[in-house]
């Protein structure tokens, strides 16, 4: 019997590729294909034949970005690129449900070097997916680690927001996270970026709020040398660094008109140009964005492109204020103890049951980030043992100040306006002594003038 030679192993490519337990896909260079294997076959739900000169759109994979303007280049960015490894994505499967797969694919050339045609490998880690979440959903219950991915709350609503935080993570859709401050926005954000196939990849901060328009857009989009007085050498802008990453734009209520205008030409285009030079660079980047002002009443002030607001809120999610979760309060506090403690090396068992019931009745305008000040403060005073009302910050422990918060804290829009204007006007508006008459922070009182549109009187 003669032996099987090297040349003749063409002839055998498709019972060779029928042994894979991967799925085997070739393309020619319009994304149509031409073979697939048995896996393949199991995996998508089509048969080869069925799958024969349809293009890959078909399976509607999430990572691929489709051009589909001609052949090659032209036509998806695998053939630009030349190689994907291990790229965690979503196709869709022939009955229409969702499969989660790891792909990696390569261009395939002719000994001239000309692109012929494409090869992709698929597997499916559905069933990987689902323990993770299992694993994910047992801690949630029991609160086997820090909480959900650093967020504390076993309340109904928290329960909803990590619900839907999961149902979004495997989506590239742009999320909006709106809520109050101190209400755990970017851990929202970080936990979208955790749960999804981008984990491991950057995750990137910036504030909009905290730098003028022409510094901002350094920062977002990068510059080169020579772009401006300062620019003594090329710089990377956060987008670039948060290629196949995430990007958190936090405040972008604030961000300026001018970068609004580029902010959307990122979202349609996929594409940044650094200041002071105009080649495009492509960025594959989920943008996640938060405020706690009303982007609505923005939009009708001409102060936020109404075109940018929808394109950024395709998913909106909103934090819940502490004030709308108190039973979470406890838990919160021991958290929050235990954090300390390590730090501090101090011997603090817990609090009273008094100044338990100060913390739980208190009506919270600062919000988690007010009681992880107020516990820090506590530390500082409480020598060890339990943590008392007399170890609390005075706007907690002071019932005309919680007053004072309850009234703030509940007042709609007008009502907030209002009381704000008469505490300014009886504190000589002395933005220190307002605050600590209304019981928020000096930041808080200017956040409430800006929202408000009111002016120290000359």
């Amino acid at each position: 019997m003669p032996d099987l030679k090297p040349k003749d192993i063409g002839k055998y490519w498709k019972n060779i590729a029928d042994t894979f337990t991967d799925g085997l896909l070739i393309m020619d260079t319009m994304g149509r294909f031409i073979a697939a294997n048995r896996a393949a076959e199991k995996l998508t739900g089509y048969t080869e034949k069925e799958l024969l000169s349809r293009d890959c759109r078909i399976l509607n994979c999430t990572d691929c970005r489709i051009i589909g303007e001609g052949p090659g280049e032209k036509w998806c960015m695998l053939f630009s690129k030349g190689i994907v490894r291990e790229k965690k994505c979503l196709i869709t499967h022939k009955n229409r449900r969702t499969v989660h797969i790891i792909k990696s694919g390569t261009v395939l050339r002719d000994p001239r070097g000309e692109i012929i045609g494409a090869v992709e490998t698929i597997r499916d880690i559905s069933q990987i997916v689902r323990q993770q979440r299992e694993i994910r959903t047992l801690r949630q219950a029991f609160q086997l680690d820090e909480g959900y991915y650093g967020i504390i709350g076993k309340s109904q609503v928290m329960q909803n927001l990590f619900g839907l935080i999961e149902n979004l993570a495997y989506s590239d859709a742009p999320v909006m996270i709106t809520g109050e401050s101190g209400t755990g926005k970017e851990l929202a954000a970080l936990a979208i970026h955790d749960t999804g196939p981008r984990r491991g990849n950057p995750f990137i901060r910036v504030n909009c709020a905290a730098l003028n328009e022409n510094l901002l857009e350094s920062e977002l989009f990068g510059h080169v040398k020579g772009a401006f007085t300062g620019a003594n050498k090329d710089r990377v802008g956060r987008f670039e660094a948060a290629h196949e990453g995430s990007i958190f734009l936090d405040e972008i209520g604030d961000m300026p008109l001018p970068l609004q205008v580029k902010l959307l030409r990122v979202l349609e285009e996929k594409e940044i140009e650094r200041v002071g030079e105009h080649k495009p660079i492509p960025v594959d980047v989920r943008i996640i964005s938060a405020t706690n002002r009303n982007l609505e009443e923005l939009v009708r002030q001409g102060k936020f492109r109404e075109d940018l607001y929808f394109r950024i809120n395709v998913f909106p999610l909103r934090c819940p204020s502490l004030a709308e979760r108190r039973e979470d309060i406890p838990a919160l506090v021991r958290h929050f103890i235990r954090q300390n403690s390590k730090q501090s090396g101090k011997k603090i068992v817990g609090v009273t049951p008094e100044a338990m019931e100060r913390l739980t009745t208190y009506s919270w305008p600062g919000n988690v980030r007010e009681l992880r000040n107020a516990i820090d403060y506590a530390f500082v005073l409480c020598p060890g043992g339990a943590i008392g009302i007399e170890h609390l910050p005075a706007t907690i422990s002071a019932k005309q100040n919680r007053e004072a918060y309850g009234f703030y804290k509940t007042a709609n829009h007008e009502e907030e306006k209002a009381r704000l204007l008469e505490a300014l006007r009886h504190n000589g508006w002395n933005q220190s002594k307002t605050a600590r008459q209304l019981g928020v922070s000096r930041v808080t009182v200017w956040k409430r003038m800006k929202k408000h549109g009111i002016k120290r009187p000359d």
